[in-house]
């Protein structure tokens, strides 16, 4: 098939690699993008693209913490702007407190009473569209709770209490002091934010990635040369550097940069006065996975003026 100009770009702003190179993979896998991607990367030309960096989306991730429960959600605007408008960052924050009672459900969140107001949260931003003049959407909400203990949180860069577009959110189930927890449990936070991982650990890591990690391995082991056994041992030791690379326990511990995080849990154990297992984390950056359609913007600006473009 034809390989476009348009498609070689987005490989290349995808992975980094070269204009010919890029061609010469989507030629290879008849344009396939994820495959041209496992294309290049066995044959050591690119890393894992990492689709979370290509954001476009604006508005606000707004966390709110109520001990033993937190809740994160993410609303969308067209502009960033928007995020410095003092009426968008009161709705959002306020959506994030109605988030705790909302569980998690963006359905249920967008029907909630707004406080004082008499009607729902989605009227609210329709309300809000029509002073602001932007569209705005209440995109998804989680929720994390423990039995005992504290769901810590972070917000990085944050343009008021409780908002920003990087927002984290960390369970710790323990009986130990809370204060304590409080504090790992920001500093946990804190580490998700710079790292991403995937998972806690290689148990609830999405066996699809891992079958996609051990695909690639494979074939650039098999371009080695070496014998069957070797391979596979290449290729085991490739998957347990790619757990220690995107699970949260088998991280190294950005605070201190020697620590696996896990360890590092278990450390704080002693202060605590008791044992601590973290259950779950969430992370919501601003506009993941979202693709923002691509403007001409002088073209805009002179049909505006009605010059032509």
């Amino acid at each position: 098939m034809a390989i476009t100009a348009q498609q070689v770009k987005e490989l290349r702003d995808a992975t980094g690699v070269g204009m010919m190179d890029c061609k010469k993979a989507l030629a290879e896998t008849n344009g396939d993008m994820e495959a041209a991607i496992d294309w290049l990367r066995t044959r050591g030309l690119a890393k894992a693209a990492k689709k979370a960096g290509r954001v476009a989306a604006e508005g606000l991730v707004g966390v709110a913490t109520d001990g033993a429960r937190a809740a994160v959600v993410e609303v969308n605007s067209e502009t960033d702007f928007v995020a410095r408008n003092e009426q968008f960052q009161t709705i959002v924050s306020n959506i994030a407190k109605l988030g705790l009672e909302a569980n998690g459900d963006v359905a249920t969140l967008a029907e909630m009473p707004y406080p004082g107001t008499g009607h729902s949260v989605s009227a609210e931003l329709t309300e809000a569209i029509a002073k602001i003049g932007e569209n705005m959407t209440l995109r998804r909400a989680a929720v994390l709770s423990v039995s005992d203990g504290v769901v810590g949180s972070y917000v990085h860069n944050a343009v008021a209490d409780g908002l920003g577009k990087l927002g984290i959110l960390v369970a710790l189930e323990s009986t130990g002091d809370k204060a304590v927890l409080e504090t790992l449990g920001k500093q946990i936070a804190m580490h998700i934010a710079a790292t991403n991982p995937l998972s806690v650990s290689p148990d609830d890591l999405d066996q699809d990635v891992v079958a996609r990690e051990r695909s690639v391995f494979s074939e650039q082991a098999r371009e080695s040369g070496k014998p069957a056994e070797i391979i596979e041992k290449m290729v085991e030791g490739r998957i347990r550097k790619f757990y220690e690379e995107v699970t949260l326990l088998a991280q190294t511990f950005v605070i201190d940069g020697e620590t696996k995080v896990g360890d590092a849990i278990k450390n704080a154990e002693k202060d605590a006065g008791a044992p601590i297992k973290l259950t779950a984390f969430v992370r919501y950056a601003l506009g993941e996975g979202i693709e923002k359609e691509v403007t001409d913007f002088a073209a805009e600006v002179a049909a505006t003026a009605g010059t032509g473009a």
